[in-house]
Formats: C-alpha cells, structure tokens, sequence
C-alpha cells in the first residue's frame, strides 16, 4: 500500500511539474531563489524519526536540548551592552534589569579585548567606545556595583584575555559574599576564531590553547555552573561565511579545543558540558531555524561517535544567539526594527537558550537607552504575545524545514572532514583555509547585492532621500582621559609590593606548566591592571603575528 501510494505521489508531483514548467513562459518565477520550487515527502522519505528528529531533551536533540523548552521558562533574554566607563555601563546593566532582561552580555572596549591598559599609547582614542573599559579591579566593582552575582547570570564577550577577565569576576563574586558555585555565566574564551573572522588576539595558538585548557580544567572542579567557553560561530558569519560554513567552522575549533583538553590529561565528560556557543540568526528566515536543529544534532553526533561523550549535557548544543549586526542598514534604520524581529522569530522557532536582539540604530552609532529599550521589546513581544512558544518545535514535520535541516548537517559534515584531512583547524587556520572560503562568499554576497540579485531595501532598491535625523548615542572622548585619571590613582593607593610579588609568581608559573588561573585570581586581587597581566604573559608567551597569505 506505501508502495502503490509513493507511486502515486510521484505520478501527481510529475503532472504539476509539468503543468508548472508550461505556466513559466507567462509566468516565469524570479531568479537566484534560494530554495528548490517545493518540497514534498519525497525529500523526507529517508527521514528515521527517532534517529534523526526525535524529541526534545532526547538524543540527538534536534527538537531542542530542554524536555518542554519554552513551556516552562522562556529563554534568557540578554542584551549586550557595555559602553564608556564601568559606571556608566552598570546605569545601563541596572536599567535593561529593571525593564525586565534576565542576563548580562558585557561588551568590552577594544584595549580591554587585546590586554592593553586605558593609559596604553595604543588605547589613545579606542577607550570606551564599543564597550566598556575594564582596567582593574576597581573597574570590575564598579560594573557588577549593585548588581547579585548569585542572582543573574554574565557572558562576557573576551578572548585573548578571558582568563583574567574570569579571575576579575570571581574576585568580585568574592567580595559580594558569593562563593564561586554560584556563579553561573560564560566568557567567549575562543581563540581560533580570533586568527580567522575578528583579530582581536595577543598570544601565539600553543599558549593561547593552554590558557583555555587552564580555564576548562579550573571551571570543571571550582565553578560548576559556569561556561567554560562560548564557541564563536556568530563572529565567522559575521565576517562573511554561509550558515554551512558557520556551523561547520565552528565545530572544528571546538573540536580543537575537547582534543587539546583531552591532551592534558582532561576527560571529556568532566568539561563538556560547559562548552557553550554563540550563534547569529541572519536574514534567510527558514535556512536559520533549519541551521539550529542541524548543529544540534550534528554536535551531538560527534560528542557522542567521536569523542565517546556519555553524559547527555556534553552531547548537548546549547546556545546564544545575537541577531546578525552587519545586515543592519544605517540607511531607513527603522527597516532594522523588522530584520531584528524575524531574525530574533528564527533563533526562537530553532529552540535558543539565550538571545540578544540588536538595536535599530547599530549600523550608526551606540544603542542608544531608546532603541535598546525597543530591542528588549522585541524580545518580549515575541515571548509574550506570538504564542509560538507554546508548543515546541512548531516547524518540525515540515517538508522543507527537515530537508533543509538534514542538506546543512551534511553538507557542514563534509567541510569538518576537509579540516581533518588538513590536520585540524588549527593546521587550516595557517593555511588560511577557512579565511580563503570566508572571504570567497563574502565576496559572492557582497557581489549580488551590488548587481541586485540581493535586494537590500533602502539600500540597492526602494532609495529615499534622507538625512540622518534623531539623537544618536557618542562616546565622550574624555571618557580616555577620565580613566586614565582613575587608573593613576588606583595604582597610588594599591599595595605595590604585593602587586609585584603576585606577578612574579604568575610569571614562574607561566614559565612552567601550572593551571594559571589560581594565579591570576591573586593577581587581580591585588589589584594588578589587565595591562600588567597581559604584559607578563606577552613576555613569557610573545604575540601572535598573522603570516598567512591568502
């Protein structure tokens, strides 16, 4: 009988196809569509229930990772912010809170994000300006001012120096009465994508790859809930990747990091679960949620076939998704209010874990309380009024959507196998492999917007005539000045003789092969500067120079 009726279906599919075919002369469909014409049980027939989909909370979690994901508790909602000085930055923390956001996302300044000082001559006008500055101790107080460490949860988007900015944390953690089990949260802690997608590293991969395996080791006995990496998939779209190379670029490097642990001596099921990832929800609305579902299963495949992960939370993906920012138009930016929306709709239907929506006015300057109110908002009314979230995986079953879902698993499964072959993603990163593909459709995009193949409303198509009108969020650059101020007198009133002793020790420490976590924890509590740190580090270590030429 599902033979006769199999038969049947493709005689009927047949006869549209044609019928359909006769119709384009009159008709014709547009060109450069993303998707095949339609899709029908057919591209699904192979399709094992409990193998391949199967339900939430289950193995291999293509429905999502919580038994009944949003009916119980909505995602955490966590705007990233982070601007000027610590102060200024927690009157934002504490506002966004108060408006109803469940987490922290902390953006850094760009010297915070590569060890240097505010005072630094190459921190002259970068103090401040796309996050906060943090250089101290003082500074890190004065951010979590206020605010329960035991009662929310913080992502830090750090990498070069994510170990120190840990060790400020849990130093604040201390002084607020909260013992280090109850601290939960992330930093991004992901290095390779650094040489690949962002730059924003200091140290070569070898010691880089030992602070990390440093902080997984440290996290594993002492901070239970924390996690312990955010794998970067985010930031390799964001420079230009596909959501096939998002998905498969950042699983190389996190198998990267699980062999590297593994090296030391770590087992897999003691670090695992606090591997965490970051993701983007770009603007082909059904290719995302169908990339969700895809790296959910496929990560949990390969925890479990090659690493021989047991604990279900190591076979987990869980993730955070930031709607992309580099899609964001600063012509009509109110049209970013609606990418914003489907985009965060997309990271929602594919089962998320955290979010943060970015604001409309992002393509021109820093968020400002307004629009950062707003992109709450989204959030909120997706959460609140769609009522999408009241049954799970609402698209599974689709045709499309499981096709879809199982074209990116393989088609990602086939990139990873590439990397092996190269020797890893670390041996592809010096042969600028994953630069070379990035580059490649970042190009291709880029290319079909200016022929308009793509059409970016208000940008190649449906032009007005504007001027930019409305009150936009700057950065003091006084902002520099009034930090290094602060820093020199922190330094004044600080014990320097314990300042000095502290990073001597961290300095023999990272001269052999100790966990150097426990040493910058003392480091920071005698309020020694993340310029300091990273200053010893960078002797011992060196700097990494990018010599790939591609």
């Amino acid at each position: 009988m599902a033979t006769e009726k199999n038969v049947m279906l493709e005689q009927a599919f047949a006869q549209w196809q044609a019928e359909t075919e006769k119709g384009l002369a009159r008709f014709p469909e547009r060109k450069n569509l993303a998707f095949k014409r339609l899709f029908t049980p057919h591209d699904v027939k192979e399709t094992d229930y409990l193998e391949q989909i199967g339900f939430p909370g289950k193995y291999p979690f293509t429905r999502g990772v919580q038994p009944t994901m949003y009916r119980a508790r909505y995602w955490t909602m966590r705007q990233y912010s982070g601007f000027a000085t610590a102060e200024e930055s927690n009157r934002r923390y504490k506002y966004l809170l108060g408006q109803g956001q469940t987490g922290l996302s902390v953006a850094f300044d760009l010297p915070t994000q590569i060890g240097y000082d505010s005072d630094h001559i190459l921190a002259q006008g970068e103090v401040g300006k796309v996050g906060v500055a943090i250089d101290s101790l003082a500074d890190m107080e004065m951010l979590f001012e206020g605010i329960p460490l035991d009662k929310v949860s913080t992502s830090m988007t750090i990498n070069g120096p994510a170990a120190v900015l840990l060790a400020l944390y849990i130093a604040v953690a201390e002084k607020q009465g909260v013992q280090p089990q109850q601290l939960s949260g992330t930093i991004q802690n992901d290095i390779l994508k650094e040489y690949i997608a962002r730059g924003t590293y200091i140290f070569p991969p070898v010691p880089s790859m030992r602070l990390i395996t440093d902080t997984f080791d440290y996290c594993s006995k002492n901070i239970p809930r924390w996690n312990v990496i955010s794998v970067g998939a985010y930031h390799i779209r964001e420079a230009g990747s596909t959501a096939v190379q998002e998905v498969a670029f950042a699983f190389a490097n996190a198998i990267a990091y699980i062999e590297a642990a593994q090296k030391v001596g770590l087992k897999v099921d003691d670090f695992a679960p606090g591997i965490s990832w970051i993701f983007t929800a770009d603007l082909n609305f059904l290719e995302e949620i169908a990339k969700f579902r895809a790296a959910r299963r496929l990560w949990a495949r390969i925890m479990k076939e090659r690493f021989g992960a047991v604990d279900p939370k190591s076979q987990m993906l869980r993730f955070h998704v930031h709607t992309a920012g580099s899609v964001l138009t600063s012509q009509q930016p109110d049209n970013n209010v609606v990418r914003i929306a489907w985009q965060a709709l997309s990271a929602i239907l594919g089962g998320t874990q955290s979010l943060a929506t970015c604001a409309k006015d992002e393509a021109i300057a820093l968020p400002t309380e307004d629009s950062a109110l707003l992109s709450l908002r989204t959030q909120q009314l997706l959460a609140y009024e769609s009522r999408v979230t009241d049954t799970i995986d609402p698209l599974a079953g689709s045709y499309c959507i499981e096709a879809l879902t199982d074209q990116i698993e393989q088609a990602a499964r086939e990139y990873i196998a590439k990397i092996d072959a190269m020797g890893g993603a670390v041996t592809a990163i010096e042969k600028g492999y994953m630069q070379t593909e990035m580059a490649n459709s970042a190009y291709k995009y880029q290319k079909a917007i200016e022929t308009k193949e793509q059409i970016v409303v208000g940008v190649n198509e449906f032009v007005t005539e504007e001027t930019q009108s409305g009150e936009y969020l700057t950065v003091d650059p006084a902002v520099g000045e009034q930090q290094t101020v602060a820093l020199s007198r922190m330094k004044a009133g600080r014990d320097n003789a314990a300042v000095t002793a502290s990073l001597t020790a961290l300095r023999q420490a990272a001269q052999g092969t100790d966990n150097l976590m426990p040493y910058l924890i003392d480091s920071v509590k005698t309020y020694a500067t993340l310029g300091e740190i990273c200053g010893v580090l960078r002797d011992v270590f060196g700097e990494y120079k990018s010599e790939a030429d591609f």
